[in-house]
Parts: C-alpha cells; sequence; structure tokens
C-alpha cells in the first residue's frame, strides 16, 4: 500500500510586509501547480506564505515566489 503523502512538500516564504507576500502568493500559484494553504501574520511585519503540492512543484512555485518579492523590492526574509 503505497503512502499518500508521499512525494508531498510544504514550501514556505517569508517576507516583511503584505505587499510582497500577496506578489508571492500570486507568483507561486501561477509557476506551478500547488495549493495555497494561507498565510502567517508572524509579527513585527513579517507574513508567512505556505503552499503545498508535489516536491518538484513546491521547489519551483517557492523559487518563483521568491523572484517576485525580489521584483516588488527588500521584501524577501527566508
Amino acid at each position: 500500500m503505497a503512502n499518500e503523502t508521499m512525494g508531498i512538500a510544504l514550501g514556505m516564504i517569508e517576507t516583511r510586509g503584505l505587499v510582497p507576500a500577496i506578489e508571492a502568493a500570486d507568483a507561486m500559484t501561477k509557476a506551478a501547480e500547488v495549493r495555497l494553504i494561507g498565510r502567517e501574520f508572524v509579527g513585527g511585519g513579517y507574513v508567512t506564505v505556505l503552499v503545498r503540492g508535489e516536491t518538484g512543484a513546491v521547489n519551483a512555485a517557492v523559487r518563483a515566489g521568491a523572484d517576485a518579492c525580489e521584483r516588488v523590492g527588500d521584501g524577501l526574509v527566508a
């Protein structure tokens, strides 16, 4: 019996501010077949965006989200 969660990954990007987080979420969901799980307001203006999907798709989505944050400005933290 195969494990249903095998190959499923969680991707996270932490940003400074809501605008970079929105840009990251938009880019991540458009770049790859991932599901937006949500966002967390960490405090101090930091926002974490979470996506879920197959490992390769999550990797591509996180790269696209990081690129989008850099285009917006100094929003990417991790």
